[in-house]
């Protein structure tokens, strides 16, 4: 079982505090370090200092570590043009020498789009399948080749196909709780299929219609990996997990339900059950980001369990 750390700058960061963060979890054996991708904050919190750009911050941490994978949960396609973001993805991949992977969402925060000036179309998902098809032809096009597209909502003529990342394939993730046209896109391009937030019952039928829909185009189900993203709060004793959980601002009991919350014992126990249904990687969503001590913890009590 991977362990992947996963952070909500929009909630207040610097990117100081994610370097800080990003570095505990290369120095604590954590897989990789990923970021959600949002300009602004969610619930009662103030957001400060103010968002980062999640490609910007990326970049960054590129130069600034060297072992783990890099990452957005998900980038928003309706924030960047998809042969912007192509050229973007495959630099940030070469800075970092072949570590990064894309998360890539249709959106769905219209708040944030209004906010910032964003168009935020009806048509969001159509725009993601064609960001996908050109995202991905483009870093497949080889070397000297052109690349164009003609769709119904991005049109590219004659494209060099440049820059060309580091990987011979840059890992795609694809996610969400839609019954057919969620598990049909990611069998077309997802290297994985993430459940974002969602019990195991509800993992288990997702999973299962990803793999259909993967075997109908001709893949292997085995060929994706399946994932899922889940808020952590962990401590020693009752007294530690609820103090956690006042932090975040949450309730003990929901977390338990929702999430990853409990002793150490209880949360390898969950992230079995997670296992047992065909979860191979799991992104803990850690909101309190100057909690370094709760990393330290589930890196020496969870994660030294799953191997």
């Amino acid at each position: 079982m991977d362990l992947r750390v996963f952070t909500e700058p929009q909630q207040g960061a610097s990117y100081d505090t994610l370097l800080t963060v990003a570095k505990a979890t290369e120095d604590l054996g954590f897989d990789a370090f990923f970021r959600s991708d949002h300009y602004l904050a969610m619930g009662s919190g103030d957001g400060l200092p103010g968002p980062t750009d999640a490609w910007i911050t990326l970049a960054g941490l590129a130069r600034e570590t060297r072992r783990i994978r890099l990452g957005t949960l998900m980038t928003a396609a309706t924030f960047r043009l998809p042969g912007v973001l192509a050229l973007q993805v495959a630099q940030v991949d070469q800075m970092s020498g072949g570590r990064v992977e894309l998360g890539l969402g249709a959106g769905w925060f219209e708040e944030e789009h209004r906010a910032y000036g964003i168009p935020f179309p009806k048509d969001r998902f159509a725009r993601l399948e064609e960001q996908l098809e050109v995202v991905t032809g483009l870093w497949a096009a080889k070397t000297g080749q052109t690349f164009s597209f003609e769709g119904g909502h991005y049109r590219l003529t004659d494209c060099p196909a440049l820059p060309k990342p580091a990987q011979a394939k840059v890992p795609v993730l694809i996610g969400g709780l839609g019954t057919r046209r969620t598990p049909a896109l990611a069998a077309r391009f997802a290297d994985e299929f993430n459940m974002p937030f969602a019990s195991i019952g509800d993992s288990e039928q997702q999973f299962g219609r990803v793999r259909a829909a993967a075997e109908r185009v001709g893949r292997r189900a085995d060929e994706l990996v399946y994932s899922n993203a889940l808020v952590v709060c962990v401590g020693r004793n009752d007294a530690e997990v609820a103090r956690r959980a006042a932090a975040i601002g949450r309730e003990v009991a929901e977390l338990r339900e929702n999430g990853l919350a409990g002793s150490p014992a209880e949360v390898v126990d969950k992230i079995g059950r997670y296992a047992a249904v065909g979860s191979s990687r799991i992104y803990l969503q850690l909101l309190d980001l100057y909690d370094l001590d709760h990393l330290e913890l589930i890196s020496a009590q969870v994660r030294s369990q799953l191997g």
